[in-house]
């Protein structure tokens, strides 16, 4: 039995996680940090680091504020987690509440849409190969199939995320 509860934390640390221990039974975040710069998504619980998955991948063009749709931007700034899709183009998504208020409003008073459909999720459902090595997404955070399944189970909606430049 212990073989069996020691592969999977092999292959996820394999995967890029930070993650050494194994989870306690019902851990759930309380909170999501995602550092654009240096491509690190940091979930909390109590104010302790339980998970830090390195090398996240971000919309193919990761410098700046995600304004409109089609912009290939990751968005920055404060939103929450505000569903999921088992059935997702990708394997598993959380989706993340962009565009807010601010964003529609910077959008429509230039007429364009903010775009929207951004989640934190794995790697397309069609792709055989290991995690996809640049920025890929259309705004999008891109993690590992194991990364994903990992936060998947351990983030509850509603869960409060900080995009940072």
């Amino acid at each position: 039995m212990r073989f069996a509860v020691a592969l999977p934390l092999l292959l996820l640390s394999a995967c890029g996680t930070a993650q050494s221990q194994p989870l306690a039974a019902g851990t759930k975040l309380d909170r999501l940090i995602v550092d654009k710069s240096d491509r690190v998504l940091i979930g909390y619980a109590k104010g302790r680091e339980i998970v830090r998955y390195a090398n996240v991948r971000l919309g193919g063009a990761p410098v700046g504020h995600k304004r409109f749709e089609g912009d290939e931007k990751t968005p920055e700034g404060a939103y929450t987690i505000d569903g999921r899709n088992p059935a997702s183009a990708y394997h598993l998504s959380l989706r993340i509440s962009y565009p807010n208020a601010a964003d529609r409003a910077y959008a429509e008073a230039r007429g364009r849409s903010p775009g929207g459909d951004i989640f934190i999720h794995g790697q397309p459902n069609a792709w055989r190969g290991p995690a996809i090595a640049r920025d890929w997404t259309d705004g999008c955070i891109a993690l590992s199939n194991a990364e994903i399944k990992q936060l998947w189970d351990i983030v509850p909606d509603g869960t409060p995320i900080n995009i940072r430049p």
